[in-house]
């Protein structure tokens, strides 16, 4: 089995100490590099973090003693020290497409969290089970950017990453004409604990900054096509969404209502869900989940609490699929956003790229 050497960019805040704590016993990737802002570098990772390590479990020995570089200064040195990147960093939009840009023409591949570049033409934004074809763009941004190895891919936005997944199926084999979510997304989502952000406790917030502009359009660049190097997104089907966050720690719900082109049978949609796999299955990729889409028959499931570890927290849960009065259809769906959503979509991304080979190790 191949090995590569890898870095955490960001690898301070949140989804930056997820990736680290996932990098302990990955059989493929090993952690070589944390770097982070100029506050933090020169620091072992242990001094950096300090009190703020927010993961459940304890920080790996191996990430421990590691010396922080700065993520903008030491570009150089990163590059020729690992095979890619994690990038998860806290920065403006046009600070990280800069970033991204940077660890990408030094010939080091970019598996980015952020959204900045997920609008980029060429830059794919994958979920490997639903549209892991899109990483061939690579090849046309490796010839914009002048590079050989270096690339940038992103993950979509966590909140897609509960229900898009089971929409997937039924529109390829019934077609989808509207779609209508409403996400309850857990305060991890925001990067904070409930230690961090006691505002939260008992309490509910109907508004989370751009989220619902993403949960709308993110959806149409996955179900969208590669065409003459760039990704064109699809047309169809009309989203709209409300996004809420809630007083959860881990998981992001969605209740879903949705029309279809072919109206199918319950049957026919739980049996869509009870089979489908993805390319991330069908190479039996270490994170991904073996069975992607769980479904529930009882009335009071799923819940974050009970379901969002779920196959290592990489599975997609659905429940109380039922007729609805104004559309086909209506369902609930779980994930744990910062697993599937977050950092844990990431290095199944990676994986994916290192099965395809899009990244090799450096000889």
């Amino acid at each position: 089995m191949k090995q590569y050497k890898v870095g955490v960019i960001g690898a301070t805040g949140m989804v930056g100490q997820r990736f680290v704590t996932l990098m302990e016993h990955h059989p493929w990737f090993n952690l070589t590099v944390v770097a982070a802002s100029g506050r933090s570098a020169g620091k072992t990772y242990e001094e950096a973090i300090g009190d703020r390590w927010a993961m459940d479990t304890p920080m790996p020995e191996e990430a421990k003693k590691l010396v922080v570089m700065n993520a903008q200064e030491d570009v150089d040195k990163i590059a020729a020290m690992v095979d890619f990147v994690f990038c998860a960093v806290d920065m403006k939009k046009d600070e990280i497409l800069a970033l991204e840009e940077n660890y990408a023409r030094h010939e080091c591949p970019v598996v980015s969290n952020n959204s900045a570049n997920r609008w980029t033409p060429d830059v794919p934004m994958v979920v490997p089970e639903i549209n892991a074809d899109h990483i061939r763009v690579i090849e046309a941004q490796r010839r914009r950017l002048g590079t050989t190895r270096g690339f940038i891919a992103v993950k979509s936005n966590c909140s897609i990453q509960s229900y898009v997944p089971a929409l997937h199926p039924l529109k390829e084999a019934f077609g989808l004409k509207r779609v209508l979510a409403c996400t309850y997304q857990a305060i991890s989502g925001a990067g904070k604990t409930f230690k961090t952000w006691p505002e939260m406790v008992d309490n509910l917030i109907p508004y989370i900054g751009g989220e619902e502009e993403k949960s709308e359009k993110e959806p149409l660049k996955v179900w969208g096509k590669l065409e003459n190097g760039v990704i064109v997104t699809a047309d169809s089907p009309a989203i709209t969404s409300q996004c809420l966050r809630v007083p959860v720690s881990n998981g992001h719900t969605a209740a879903v209502f949705v029309d279809f082109e072919h109206k199918p049978t319950e049957e026919e949609i739980k049996a869509l869900w009870a089979s489908y796999k993805g390319r991330a299955q069908e190479l039996d990729l270490p994170t991904a989940p073996k069975q992607f889409i769980h479904y529930f028959e009882e009335p009071d499931r799923p819940q974050a609490k009970l379901d969002r570890e779920l196959e290592g927290g990489m599975a997609i849960s659905v429940g109380r699929l039922r007729p609805d009065t104004q559309y086909d259809y209506k369902f609930v769906c779980l994930s744990h956003n910062t697993l599937r959503g977050a950092a844990g979509g990431g290095v199944l991304l990676a994986e994916l790229l290192c099965a395809e080979g899009y990244i090799e190790p450096r000889a």
